[in-house]
């Protein structure tokens, strides 16, 4: 309802282990039919899948109609991996679904030990040759950054993960980071990315608590600030770049 009353195109479909209902494929398919708002994409969720499970976020994508899924790496707790490096390559070939790889946050346990195997940019980007670009993830702390992951992934984005962050917060809207001023470099990412002609899905993604969820005026009120962002630095890049 909120997604729809901000003029949002769709949803994507952030499946989790315990909420069962996103797992039931007819009433969700009821609800975007119900609100008019279809499920452009899946995320699936970041820790134990198997063939068996990506079996099922496959048949709710088609049931809905989905463009887009979006996988992280394998979580070091998988014991089985096989689905990341030989099934989503072989799926891809026999569906018209984009399977796409996300980045995920650099994390290590003892210091040493990756919590995501095969997860650099260069490995999640030779899987499907698809990938999803979570803009909050990317650990800006190394010599990586947001401008710099665009470069490597390139024309292999299909999605890309909209939010800023300011330590320690993460996930956070575009603009609240720094007064009104993006933490990250987003507006010189989205004028990057328009002038290569980037045409594939962009997903708000943030946490509840950032978006104000209890209450209704102030949810749509910030996705609407989150739409004319988008509109200002990416739609409105040719009126930018005559100012300049």
């Amino acid at each position: 309802m909120f997604a729809k009353e901000a003029w949002f195109d769709g949803i994507d479909l952030a499946l989790s282990r315990f909420n069962f209902d996103l797992w039931d494929e007819e009433y969700i398919k009821a609800l975007s039919e119900a609100f008019d708002l279809p499920v452009l994409s899946l995320t699936a969720p970041s820790k134990w899948l198997d063939e068996i499970k990506v079996k099922k976020i496959i048949s709710i994508a088609k049931n809905l109609n989905a463009q887009i899924i979006n996988f992280s790496p394998p979580h070091f707790s998988d014991k089985n991996t096989t689905w990341f490096t030989n099934y989503l390559a072989k799926v891809k070939r026999n569906i018209h679904i984009w399977i796409s790889i996300k980045n995920v946050e650099p994390k290590f346990l003892f210091f040493i030990i990756p919590e995501y195997k095969n997860a650099s940019l260069l490995e999640i980007k030779k899987v499907t040759w698809d990938t999803s670009l979570d803009l909050a993830a990317i650990d800006s702390s190394s010599s990586m950054d947001i401008l710099k992951a665009q470069k490597i992934l390139w024309n292999s984005i299909k999605n890309i993960y909209l939010s800023d962050k300011k330590w320690p917060r993460k996930w956070i809207m575009p603009w609240m980071a720094g007064w009104w001023v993006s933490n990250l470099p987003l507006e010189s990412f989205f004028i990057k990315l328009r002038a290569s002609w980037y045409g594939w899905f962009i997903t708000l993604k943030v946490r509840p608590t950032e978006l104000w969820a209890w209450t209704k005026e102030k949810v749509t009120q910030n996705l609407k600030y989150a739409i004319d962002y988008y509109k200002k630095y990416f739609l409105e890049y040719d009126k930018i770049q005559k100012k300049l």
